[in-house]
């Protein structure tokens, strides 16, 4: 399965966002801490031609905060910061501008050795639809100065926000790439809510979403839908199998329809609304380790 998924607006934001390189000192490239590759451009090196980069692996409140620890390392070993923030809490925030200046420490020491006082920095926000650039965006201004929503695709241009920390951001709309050869990132980027859900079935993404989750956070399943899962004994290959977790997960919700039988597509879209509302428990949809 091939998903195509670039409307135009997205072809604006990354010309312009290479035009606006040169007035650039650092980027701040935000992921989301669930799915940190799968929500990652794959355009981006090439868009940000070497800019400096600190990474932010946003809405880390829900994810698995060992697998968040894992990703902080696969990153460092990628030569890149990051740094697990909620920007809708502010958790971790506030190291955000002294991680950013100490990443231009050279170029700001440079400055002060010609006798010139550094300027505040300039930095570009970019990442994918839906994964809260304009959220962090209020927290450092400490103001609502950009708008957000819970549905991808709200920032459509570009704006510049002066933060209480001396940073000057350049928030701009979300890019993603133009399709998703590989079926699971787009599955998970559907189960966390940055496509849109008519872009995909909501049973299709809860049965790929249930097959990872079931071996690996059984527990919060169980506690959460009674499922009584043992993960030793599922046959995940098996689909009568993980339909009947959807089944499991529909009756608990009392998604019934005549006869006693499950509305599957009722149970699967509340079932997303659990999983995007961290109603199952800190849950990541891949680790590091499971990189081929």
């Amino acid at each position: 399965m091939t998903i195509q998924w670039f409307p135009g607006h997205m072809t604006r934001a990354r010309r312009q966002i290479e035009e606006k390189l040169k007035l650039i000192d650092l980027a701040i490239e935000l992921l989301d801490a669930r799915v940190p590759l799968s929500s990652r451009n794959p355009m981006i090196d090439q868009i940000l031609k070497g800019k400096p980069r600190l990474v932010l692996l946003n809405k880390q409140d829900l994810a698995d905060p060992k697998t968040t620890s894992d990703w902080v390392e696969y990153f460092k070993e990628q030569g890149l910061e990051a740094l697990p923030i909620d920007a809708s809490s502010g958790t971790g925030v506030r190291e955000l501008v002294p991680k950013s200046r100490a990443l231009l420490a050279e170029k700001i020491e440079a400055q002060r050795a010609r006798g010139v006082n550094p300027r505040s920095v300039r930095a570009l926000i970019v990442g994918i639809p839906n994964v809260g650039k304009s959220t962090l965006i209020n927290r450092l201004a400490g103001r609502k100065v950009a708008i957000t929503g819970d549905k991808p695709g709200v920032t459509k241009g570009q704006q510049w926000i002066k933060t209480q920390d001396g940073l000057d951001l350049l928030d701009t709309p979300g890019i993603l790439w133009p399709k998703f050869e590989d079926q699971a990132v787009g599955v998970r980027l559907a189960a966390t809510g940055a496509i849109r859900d008519e872009v995909l079935h909501a049973q299709d993404v809860v049965f790929y979403t249930l097959k990872y989750l079931a071996p690996h956070y059984a527990g919060e399943l169980n506690e959460r839908y009674q499922l009584g899962i043992e993960p030793d004994k599922l046959d995940l290959d098996n689909p009568d199998d993980v339909v009947a977790l959807m089944e499991g997960i529909g009756r608990k919700r009392g998604c019934l329809i005549s006869g006693g039988r499950v509305d599957l597509e009722k149970a699967s879209q509340l079932f997303l609304r659990d999983l995007r509302d961290g109603k199952l428990g800190r849950i990541s949809l891949e680790h590091p380790g499971e990189l081929g």
